[in-house]
């Protein structure tokens, strides 16, 4: 049984009457099974089954422990030149990697979160300078207008009135949230306009904006921006040579994790 179908015994749906005749192998797994398989996987892969329910949404508490345990991971095994650019701040650029790390393995074209320019509401305020036109001395008569001799200045005053006022916010476009959901509709491929009009029918390739994943990845240069702000000295070039591999590597350590928690949720349900 694979670790993907254990998560439909954690959101049961309603009683379903009909004639059906439900299976009586003794064989067959119930849900009794499974939940002891659970405790099975979680004795021989905490680690990776926490980071399996923490991406699924199942339990904020198992997203918290993956995350403690990512960065215990990374203090133990961060690089030299890592522990000596982070110096004193060296375990809270510990926990800001692995937050961001999980945020980048638990990434899906579902996932969205609020905006951080409108907070959420999709609305924002301007300054608006305008320019309006008075007539201290009364309006212009309408020869005025269609006289060579007489300037509008003698006429009008101009004066510069700054207002606030009620925008759209431009990040959301006033839906409140951001989506990483790609221009390709989280399909991960798009149409091959060049290959569809020689075959004359449609052709499909990988998108090349997300490259066939059907979401945007977290940026490196969003993870450095977090990194700066507790190590403004930290240049672009000792990231993207000693932190950014390691960054990767905490990703990749997540999916290894959750590889090895399935493989034992499988072996556990074999029997």
């Amino acid at each position: 049984m694979k670790l993907e179908s254990a998560l439909k015994h954690f959101s049961p749906q309603g009683m379903h009457i009909n004639d059906d005749v439900k299976g009586t192998s003794p064989d067959r797994i119930t849900g009794t099974d499974v939940m002891a398989a659970i405790g099975t996987t979680s004795s021989r892969a905490r680690f990776g089954l926490a980071a399996f329910f923490g991406k699924a949404g199942i339990s904020k508490t198992d997203e918290q422990l993956a995350v403690q345990a990512l960065a215990r991971y990374a203090m133990d095994v961060a690089p030299k030149n890592v522990r000596k650019a982070a110096g004193r701040h060296f375990g809270w650029c510990m926990q800001m990697l692995a937050q961001f790390a999980f945020a980048e393995y638990s990434r899906s074209a579902a996932t969205s979160v609020t905006c951080h320019s409108c907070g959420g509401t999709g609305r924002v305020t301007v300054t608006r300078t305008t320019r309006k036109v008075s007539y201290p001395w009364g309006k212009a008569p309408y020869w005025a207008n269609r006289s060579r001799a007489v300037r509008p200045s003698d006429w009008e005053k101009w004066t510069e009135v700054t207002e606030i006022i009620p925008a759209i916010c431009d990040a959301c476009e006033g839906k409140g949230t951001i989506s990483a959901r790609c221009r390709c509709g989280g399909k991960g491929e798009v149409l091959d306009r060049k290959a569809t009009s020689e075959r004359g029918a449609p052709v499909f390739k990988a998108c090349e904006r997300c490259g066939g994943k059907g979401f945007s990845a977290v940026s490196s240069a969003t993870v450095h921006r977090a990194i700066l702000k507790r190590l403004p000295e930290l240049h672009q070039s000792s990231w993207s040579r000693n932190w950014k591999p390691f960054y990767e590597m905490l990703v990749d350590t997540l999916h290894r994790e959750e590889r090895q928690a399935a493989a034992e949720f499988e072996k556990a349900t074999s029997y």
